[in-house]
């Protein structure tokens, strides 16, 4: 597990060097720029940074390239988090 909140952390920090992404995911999850702090504290808000990246590819794809990430960790990250089966 620790893997995966280390994966999506790596998310976090490489959205908010992407400020239109960065806006983009405060606008879907509702959670304003002030209260992500309080909000990464929630259970469930790394499984859903790494849903926010894995339903737009080409965003995951960003990711990939930017951080030497492989697109299959942040699925099993995802799932790991999530509590979802990865058979699907």
């Amino acid at each position: 597990m620790a893997d995966a909140e280390d994966t999506a952390i790596a998310v976090l920090v490489w959205l908010a060097g992407e400020p239109e992404l960065l806006s983009r995911f405060l606008a879907l999850s509702g959670i304003e720029a002030s209260n992500m702090r309080d909000a990464a504290k929630e259970p469930g808000f790394l499984a859903g940074v790494l849903g926010f990246l894995m339903n737009h590819e080409p965003t995951l794809m960003d990711f990939c390239a930017a951080s030497g990430t492989r697109p299959e960790t942040v699925t099993r990250a995802f799932h790991a988090l999530s509590g979802a089966s990865e058979a699907q």
